[in-house]
């Protein structure tokens, strides 16, 4: 489904072509773009080379590897994302989703960590999860189409794109997670997308 206005869910930056708009996210303020309420599932086609130009990123700095095109993004997923490091924009893959402790409230034994690949634009500026990377670690996420899921068994899902454009951006925040969770010890980039509530047309199927 494609979509030729705001949907409540992707940068301006992909509208209107104005790269100022990337630097006001990285630099500013959250009100350079739009965002949506939750998303579990986002797809990333676009080739490396092609990132790269989109978010004008150096070649010397982009750090993907052999990527694939990824059809489907699920939290805990690899994927590329844009971040400023020393000055200059970066294309790396990071896992989606900031990491937390999580334990059997049953059993008392450590789980799998959860992750919180969402970050709500009401909570961002004082939850502690989220308030450093928010000031400090902003990031671009590189994307071609994003899904919303209606019904269950089975779920219908819904597929949103920008018109027009080979490839958009999330606006969301990273950090390099480090330490044990319970019995895990991890070491690894992740991000997080900046959320908030849909417009009227995107929330017909949310």
């Amino acid at each position: 489904l494609a979509t030729s206005h705001k949907t409540g869910s992707i940068c301006q930056i992909a509208l209107s072509g104005d790269a100022r708009l990337f630097d006001e996210w990285f630099c500013v303020s959250p009100k350079a773009c739009y965002f949506f309420r939750m998303c579990n599932l986002y797809a990333n086609t676009v080739p490396a080379d092609a990132m790269r130009q989109l978010f004008n990123v150096v070649p010397g700095n982009v750090h993907l590897g052999n990527v694939e095109p990824l059809s489907a993004i699920y939290p805990k997923y690899e994927a590329p994302v844009v971040v400023i490091e020393e000055g200059e924009r970066v294309l790396r893959r990071s896992s989606w989703g900031f990491l937390t402790p999580n334990k059997s409230k049953k059993t008392g034994n450590w789980l799998k960590p959860r992750a919180w690949n969402n970050t709500r634009d009401d909570k961002i500026r004082a939850t502690p999860l989220w308030k450093d990377s928010f000031e400090h670690r902003r990031c671009l996420i590189p994307a071609s189409s994003y899904s919303e899921a209606t019904g269950r068994n089975p779920a219908t899902h819904h597929w949103f794109n920008v018109q027009g454009e080979e490839g958009f951006a999330f606006a969301g925040i990273w950090k390099h997670q480090t330490g044990h969770l319970g019995d895990i010890e991890v070491d690894q980039h992740v991000y997080s997308m900046v959320t908030t509530e849909p417009n009227e047309f995107a929330a017909q199927y949310h």
